[in-house]
């Protein structure tokens, strides 16, 4: 089993990429657990790419609209679908079995509604006020430093170009970094989680879980961790510390209502690692470029 192999199967089982996963590719993957911010960084950039050209041709609702089905259109709705699982676990009444039960239903509840609409929105949301935050951008270069965006952003403010159409191409590649990040660090946060949680049933969610080494942690974490303070420097790095620390909280969450983890809570994991990630980024840059209205 090589790493080839890891890392082919990550995109068969972490995306709708046809790659022709096999068992055996699997069983190299969950060996090789690491593969997995590597190969959301990967598939970041596919959505990445989409998300440059969408932002330069598309109004902003659909310019949000499109990245979000690029999203799902590349990574599927399975992770959606555990957002959805463990919500109606968690608003199932009763004993441990019970809500146990109500996790691995093939029905879909009303909890598993409205967390999945919920994590919908949130997604919606944290792309818009990215979008309106990074529409003034002007303001970003007060910011010290935010790794490759810094050189792109001055690159394109010192080609010449219009200021109109500099201001769209800067706005373009900060989404597109943004997404590549959000990505990566969702998938680090189904690292995190799968390492630190302990598994109660079984199925493809304990192979990640028994895969959760400390080795295959800390190389996912300091792939992850280059890669943010790369793309878009010490946000980068807040970005991804506040996913990781989300994931852990996911994981408490998943303790106290199931005494355990299954691939449900992984998946959770990797929706709200991305949506953090993305208001981070957003948050930040908010207050560097203008703040909150109490402190002006």
């Amino acid at each position: 089993m090589t790493i080839w192999e890891a890392f082919k199967a990550g995109f068969g089982f972490l995306s709708v990429i046809p790659v022709g996963i096999t068992m055996e590719g699997i069983e190299a993957l969950m060996k090789r657990l690491y593969m997995y911010p590597i190969v959301g960084f990967c598939l970041g950039l596919l959505i990445g790419l989409i998300t440059f050209a969408a932002v330069l041709i598309l109004p902003t609702p659909l310019t949000v609209i499109a990245i979000m089905l690029a999203t799902y259109g590349i990574i599927w709705f399975n992770h959606l679908d555990g957002v959805a699982d463990m919500g109606d676990g968690m608003t199932a009444h009763g004993s441990l079995e019970k809500k146990r039960k109500a996790l691995k239903d093939m029905a879909l509840g009303i909890g598993g509604v409205a967390f999945a609409v919920l994590m919908l929105l949130l997604f919606y949301s944290s792309l818009s006020a990215l979008v309106n935050v990074a529409g003034g951008i002007g303001g970003v270069h007060m910011i010290p430093f935010m790794g490759l965006y810094s050189y792109v952003y001055g690159a394109v403010f010192a080609s010449g170009l219009p200021e109109t159409l500099g201001s769209a191409i800067a706005l373009a590649a900060l989404m597109a970094v943004t997404v590549v990040l959000a990505e990566t660090c969702g998938k680090q946060s189904m690292l995190t989680i799968a390492t630190f949680g302990k598994s109660f049933s079984d199925g493809l969610g304990s192979m990640t879980i028994a895969g959760g080494t400390r080795k295959n942690f800390v190389i996912g974490i300091m792939f992850t961790t280059i890669v943010s303070f790369a793309l878009l420097g010490l946000i980068g790095l807040a970005a991804l510390i506040l996913s990781t620390l989300t994931a852990l909280l996911i994981l408490r969450i998943s303790n106290r209502h199931f005494e355990g983890l299954n691939g449900d809570g992984i998946g959770a994991a990797n929706e709200v690692g991305r949506i953090v990630t993305i208001a981070s980024v957003a948050f930040i840059l908010f207050l560097f470029t203008g703040g909150v209205p109490w402190t002006l």
